[in-house]
C-alpha cells in the first residue's frame, strides 16, 4: 500500500505559462484496513488556460474522483496517497493543492477553482432560495455587504440568462426545473469569476434542448471571461462540441489522451474505439433488413478498483489482446503529435 503523503512546502515547482493546472501521477484511494481502492491509479492530466479539457469515459472509471481529489472534497475513507496537483494562481504563484493547508485550500475553492456538481437539485441547499446560496458564495471570497452581494447576484443570474433575475433570487431551488436549476448551479460557480471550473456531467439530466442551451452558455463564458474548463462526462457527443483535448479513463488510469479532431479522426486505444462505437450511427448501424438499427456496445464491465486484473486493465474485454498484455501494464506513450496511448498495439488502430 501507498504511504500517505507527507506535507512539504505546497510551493513545488513551476508550470510552463499556458499551464493552469497539471495533475501529475495522482494516485487517490479509498482504504479501509488492509484493503484499498485505487480509484485514481497514476492520473496525469494538463488544463491550459482559455481552453477545455474533456475527461471521458464510462461509470467507475474515476472521473469524479479525479474532479474531488483536485477540489481536496474526498469524503472519508478516500485520501490522495501520491502525486502532486499543481494549480497557477492570479498571481502566477504555484501551489500543490495536494499538500496545501485546508484553510488555503478553503479560500481557493469558488475563488480560484469552481465546480459544477452532477445533479443541482441535491448541490443547491433546498432551505435557502438560490439568492441567499449565490450571495454566501460572493460574501465568502469578497468583502461586500448583503446589498452589493445581491446586486452581484443578479447580475450572475443575468449572466446566465435566466429570465426575471431579481424575482428568481427570492425563489427556492424546487420552484425551478432542471435547466434553471442547472444555470443556477454555473451562476454560482461564476458569481467570484474562477480562472477554472470543473463540471462534472452538468448536462445528464436534462433533456436535449436544454443540454444545447447549457453547451452554448459554457462556451460563451469561456469566450468573455477567459476560464479554463476541465468537463467530465460519458457522453463524446457533448466533447466534440466543448472540448479541445480529451482524456479518456479507464479503470482510474488515462488510456488515451489527444486533440479533439484527431481522437475523433483516429482513436489509438481500442477502449476509445469501443466508445464511438457506441454513438448511434443510421448509416453505420442499420440492421440487414434496413428496419432497426443495431447497437454495438463495448462488452463485459469495468473491472472492481478492488481487484484489477494484472497487465492491462482492459484485456478482459479487449479484441486486440495478446498474452503478454495480460501480464504487463503498458505505459502512455506517444501515438501521433500530441498523442499518447496506453496500449502495446496502438499503431493497429
Amino acid at each position: 500500500m501507498a504511504a500517505v503523503l507527507s506535507a512539504p512546502s505546497p510551493l513545488t515547482a513551476t508550470l510552463p505559462e499556458d499551464v493552469v493546472l497539471r495533475a501529475e501521477d495522482l494516485h487517490t484511494h479509498f482504504i479501509v484496513g488492509e484493503r484499498a481502492a485505487k480509484s485514481v491509479d497514476g492520473v496525469t492530466l494538463t488544463v491550459r488556460r482559455g481552453e477545455t479539457l474533456a475527461v471521458v469515459g464510462e461509470s467507475g472509471s474515476g472521473k469524479s474522483v479525479t474532479s474531488l481529489s483536485i477540489m481536496r472534497l474526498l469524503a472519508h475513507p478516500g485520501r490522495i496517497v501520491a502525486g502532486k496537483i499543481l494549480y497557477r494562481m492570479r498571481d502566477g504563484t504555484v501551489v500543490d493543492l495536494a499538500t496545501l493547508p485546508e484553510k488555503r485550500m478553503r479560500a481557493i475553492r469558488g475563488k480560484e477553482i469552481a465546480m459544477i456538481f452532477q445533479e443541482p437539485m441535491t448541490s443547491l441547499n433546498p432551505l435557502y432560495t438560490v439568492g441567499d446560496q449565490i450571495m454566501e458564495m460572493i460574501r465568502l471570497h469578497e468583502p461586500l455587504s448583503r446589498h452589493e452581494a445581491r446586486r452581484r447576484a443578479r447580475q450572475m443570474l443575468e449572466l446566465v440568462e435566466i429570465p426575471a433575475a431579481e424575482k428568481r433570487l427570492d425563489q427556492y431551488p424546487h420552484e425551478m426545473s432542471g435547466g434553471m436549476r442547472q444555470r443556477v448551479m454555473i451562476a454560482l460557480a461564476l458569481s467570484c469569476n474562477p480562472a477554472l471550473l470543473i463540471a462534472d456531467e452538468p448536462t445528464t439530466a436534462l433533456d436535449v434542448t436544454i443540454q444545447a442551451q447549457i453547451l452554448d452558455l459554457m462556451r460563451r463564458l469561456q469566450r468573455d471571461i477567459g476560464m479554463s474548463i476541465l468537463f467530465i462526462t460519458h457522453n463524446l457527443g457533448v466533447v466534440a462540441e466543448i472540448a479541445h483535448e480529451v482524456a479518456v479513463m479507464y479503470a482510474g488510469r488515462v488510456v488515451e489522451q489527444a486533440p479533439v479532431e484527431a481522437l475523433f479522426a483516429r482513436p489509438r486505444h481500442p477502449y476509445t474505439k469501443g466508445l464511438l462505437a457506441c454513438i448511434p450511427n443510421p448509416e453505420r448501424d442499420r440492421a440487414a433488413d434496413g428496419a432497426r438499427l443495431m447497437l454495438n456496445p463495448i462488452p463485459g464491465n469495468v473491472p472492481s478498483v478492488l481487484n484489477l486484473p494484472p497487465g492491462c486493465t482492459y484485456a478482459p474485454r479487449c479484441p486486440l489482446v495478446e498474452p503478454h498484455c495480460e501480464r504487463e501494464a503498458p505505459g502512455l506513450v506517444p501515438a501521433g503529435p500530441g498523442h499518447l496511448s496506453r496500449c502495446f498495439r496502438h499503431e493497429l488502430l
